[in-house]
């Protein structure tokens, strides 16, 4: 394939051609097999060093153009591989190195499943009053809180660590609070090693 893509950013393993980057797109898709957002798509490949940004915003928009893929949401920018986009990746994906159909599958995966953590346990950060952040954490069930949990933090840096360790590791946390405030000690310290 001719190197015809901007290469700033990509690494050794990652693509150069404007084809390799539609091919990759659609074989994500088609992999994943439901609606993705264009920005997680994006940041997929661009965050694991497989496509340089610009290319593989320029190559989402001419794979729509050509209807390779199309958009299953307009408001929340989400977009699906059409049967056109299907025959490219069944015929053409073997023309991609198995790394780079790997690392962008798995990235994907983790990105869909972090994305479902973060909406069935949502956080809020907001100003406190006389300053700082007020961060609530919530765990539900979809149709509930089954915890709501409000911390002060001094400065938005600390906001975002708790935001963060929240999303890694919500049930365990979820353990640890349920644990010390019905007070059973054991479940306490099996809370504890969980979390470690």
């Amino acid at each position: 394939m001719e190197n015809d893509a901007f290469t700033g950013g990509i690494e050794p393993c990652g693509l150069r051609s404007k084809n390799d980057i539609g091919i990759l797109i659609c074989y994500i898709l088609d992999y994943i097999n439901k609606p993705f957002s264009k920005d997680d798509l994006v940041e997929v490949i661009q965050e694991n060093g497989l496509a340089n940004y610009f290319e593989t915003h320029s190559a989402i928009t001419e794979l729509e153009k050509c209807g390779n893929i199309c958009f299953a949401d307009e408001a929340q920018k989400t977009i699906q591989i059409t049967d056109n986009g299907k025959l490219i990746s069944s015929q053409l994906h073997t023309s991609l190195s198995p790394i780079v159909r790997q690392r962008a599958v798995s990235a994907a995966t983790k990105l869909i499943a972090r994305r479902k953590i973060e909406r069935e346990n949502p956080v809020e950060i907001r100003k406190a009053e006389g300053g700082g952040y007020q961060v609530t954490l919530r765990i539900t069930d979809n149709i509930r809180d089954l915890m709501a949990l409000t911390l002060f933090m001094p400065d938005i840096t600390e906001a975002n660590a708790v935001k963060q360790h929240f999303h890694q590791f919500p049930e365990k946390i979820y353990s640890v609070v349920l644990a010390s405030v019905i007070g059973d000690k054991s479940m306490i310290e099996q809370a504890m090693k969980e979390l470690r």
